[in-house]
C-alpha cells in the first residue's frame, strides 16, 4: 500500500514538473507582425524566424531567454541581443543591441 502511495505521489509531481516546463505564454504574445511607431520599420516573428525590416527584409533564426531575444544569421555565433520591454498584447518596446529603443505596434 505505502508503494502505491509513493508512486502516485512521483508520478504527481513529474506532471506538475512537466507542465510547469512546457508553458510558453511569452513567446506567444510576441508572435506576429510589428510595425514601428514612425511605420518606417516592420518586425514579424514567427515560431521558427525573426524578420525585421528595415528596407531589406532579413530572416534570422532566434531563441528567447527571460527578457531578451538572441538572433543569429544561418545559426551563426556572435548572437545579437534584443531586449523586450513592456511587451502587451498591441505594443512593445524593442531595445537594440545599440541601446536604441523603438516602439512597436501590431
Amino acid at each position: 500500500m505505502k508503494k502505491t502511495y509513493l508512486i502516485l505521489v512521483a508520478t504527481a509531481v513529474g506532471v506538475v514538473v512537466v507542465s510547469a516546463c512546457n508553458s510558453s505564454t511569452g513567446k506567444t504574445k510576441l508572435l506576429g507582425k510589428w510595425h514601428s511607431q514612425d511605420q518606417k520599420t516592420n518586425l514579424q516573428i514567427t515560431t521558427k524566424a525573426f524578420i525585421l525590416d528595415e528596407g531589406e527584409p532579413i530572416a534570422e533564426n532566434y531563441f528567447i531567454k527571460g527578457d531578451s531575444l538572441f538572433t543569429s544569421y544561418e545559426g551563426s555565433q556572435p548572437y545579437t541581443k534584443f531586449v523586450v520591454k513592456n511587451l502587451t498584447d498591441k505594443s512593445m518596446t524593442l531595445v537594440y543591441p545599440d541601446s536604441s529603443a523603438v516602439q512597436f505596434f501590431r
